[in-house]
C-alpha cells in the first residue's frame, strides 16, 4: 500500500498503473515464499523421530556413498553399527559365531588391520599339547626348539596348573595362554606333571584329545643332573649318596627321595595310560635330542601334525655347553642358546654308586621299553 500511495503522488497516471502492478506482483511473491518456509519448518518439527538406520538406507539408495557420509542422519548409534558389522562379519566368515550379549563390544574386540601383527591378534585357547615331563630330561630344549615353528605358540614359563593351581579354574589357566590363530597349536610345559598322580585325570577332564610329550633320558644321568641343580641352589644339602641310599652297603635305594622316584618311568606311565591311549603320548629321546636335535624335532612335528619346518639348518652344536643351540635368527644379532643352568657340568659320582643305581633302575627301564615299544639302551 505504501508503494501505491508514493507513486500516486509523484508519477503520471499511466506510469503509476504499471508500477502498481509490479509492486503487487513482488508483494505476492514475497508472501508466497514466507508461507512456503513456514510450511516446510512445520513439517520438519511435526515429523516423528525416524529410525536412523532407515535414514541411512534411504540416503544410501538416493545419493550413494558421498551423500551417506555427509548426511548427519547416517550416524548410527553404537548398537546399530555393531549389529550391522556383525552381519557383515558373519557373511564373510561362516564359521564365526557372535554372542548376542557381546554385540556392544564387537567393534573393539574384533581383529583389525592395525593389530594383525600384534600379540592381541587371535584367541586364547586351552593347550592342544603339553610337555608333561620329565624334569632334567630336556623339556626346556624341546619347548624352545619347537617354538620356532610358525604354527606353534607356547607359554614361556611353567604354569603348574594341574599340580599346584588347579583350584584356580580353567578360565585362569586359559588366560595364561598366548593368543593363537585357528591353525596354530597352543602349548605349555610343566615337567612335574608326569610324576603328579592327579594330573592325568585332570588333563583328561579338560580334553581327552590333548597330545602329551614326555622327554626321557637315562634315569641315572637324570638323577645326577637333578642333584647338581639342587646343589647349585642349596650348597649345604647332604651328599648325593646320603640322599640316594637308605643303606648303600646293602644297595638299598631310597625311593622316598623324589629325584630317585622321577626316574621310575614305568611306574608313572601306568597312571597316564589309565586316561590316555599310548598313541597320544610321544616320547622324546633325551640323549638323541643332544646328538640329533633335528631328527627328534622332526618326530615331534609329525606327532603334532605339523609340517617339518624345524630342520638341520636351525641348529649348531655349542662345544662349550656340550649342547645344541639355535642358529642366529634373522631378527637377532646372536645365536640362541639355553640358559646357564642348561648343559651344566655334573658333579662326579663314583663308579660303584652309578652301578648300584643302574641295577636299581634296570627292571623299571625294561618294563618301560616294553610299554612304549622302544629300547632306549640305558645301560
Amino acid at each position: 500500500m505504501a508503494c501505491i500511495l508514493l507513486y500516486s503522488r509523484v508519477a503520471p497516471s499511466s506510469y503509476r498503473h504499471t508500477r502498481t502492478c509490479v509492486c503487487i506482483f513482488s508483494l505476492s511473491l514475497s508472501l508466497s515464499y514466507i508461507c512456503y518456509c513456514l510450511l516446510f519448518s512445520s513439517d520438519a518439527i511435526m515429523q516423528k523421530p525416524s529410525d536412523p538406520t532407515q535414514n541411512c538406507l534411504r540416503l544410501r539408495s538416493d545419493g550413494g556413498k558421498k551423500l551417506q557420509q555427509k548426511s548427519p542422519y547416517c550416524t548410527l548409534p553404537l548398537d546399530a553399527r555393531a549389529t550391522r558389522e556383525i552381519s557383515l562379519h558373519e557373511a564373510n566368515q561362516s564359521n564365526a559365531s557372535v554372542n548376542h550379549n557381546t554385540v556392544r563390544n564387537f567393534t573393539s574386540d574384533r581383529p583389525t588391520t592395525n593389530n594383525m601383527g600384534s600379540g592381541k591378534f587371535g584367541n586364547k585357547k586351552l593347550p592342544n599339547a603339553i610337555i608333561v615331563g620329565v624334569k632334567k630330561g630336556g623339556t626346556r630344549a624341546v619347548l624352545e626348539f619347537i617354538r620356532i615353528h610358525p604354527d606353534v605358540r607356547a607359554v614361556g614359563t611353567e604354569t603348574h596348573f594341574f599340580d599346584r593351581n588347579y583350584d584356580r579354574g580353567l578360565d585362569w589357566y586359559r588366560c595364561l595362554m598366548p593368543r593363537t590363530m585357528e591353525s596354530q597349536i597352543t602349548m605349555e610345559k610343566t615337567p612335574s606333571y608326569f610324576v603328579t598322580r592327579e594330573t592325568p585325570r585332570r588333563i583328561s577332564a579338560m580334553s581327552r584329545d590333548t597330545k602329551l610329550i614326555v622327554v626321557v633320558r637315562d634315569p641315572v644321568t637324570r638323577v645326577i643332573s637333578d642333584y647338581t641343580q639342587t646343589l647349585s641352589k642349596t650348597p649345604d644339602i647332604p651328599s648325593f649318596q646320603d640322599l640316594a641310599f637308605q643303606n648303600q652297603s646293602l644297595g638299598l635305594v631310597d625311593t622316598s627321595w623324589n629325584a630317585i622316584r622321577i626316574g621310575m618311568y614305568a611306574l608313572h606311565l601306568e597312571n597316564w595310560l589309565r586316561y590316555f591311549p599310548l598313541s597320544q603320548i610321544h616320547f622324546v629321546n633325551g640323549e638323541r635330542l643332544i646328538t640329533d636335535p633335528a631328527g627328534e624335532l622332526a618326530r615331534v612335528q609329525d606327532f603334532l601334525g605339523l609340517k617339518r619346518i624345524v630342520t638341520d639348518k636351525h641348529f649348531y652344536f655349542n662345544r662349550t655347553k656340550g649342547f645344541p643351540c639355535l642358529k642366529k635368527p634373522e631378527s637377532s644379532s646372536s645365536p640362541r642358546c639355553l640358559g646357564k643352568s642348561k648343559g651344566r657340568t655334573h658333579i662326579q659320582i663314583d663308579h660303584d654308586t652309578i652301578e648300584q643305581l643302574r641295577d636299581f633302575y634296570r627292571p623299571y627301564n625294561v618294563k618301560f621299553y616294553e610299554m612304549v615299544g622302544q629300547d632306549f639302551r640305558w645301560e
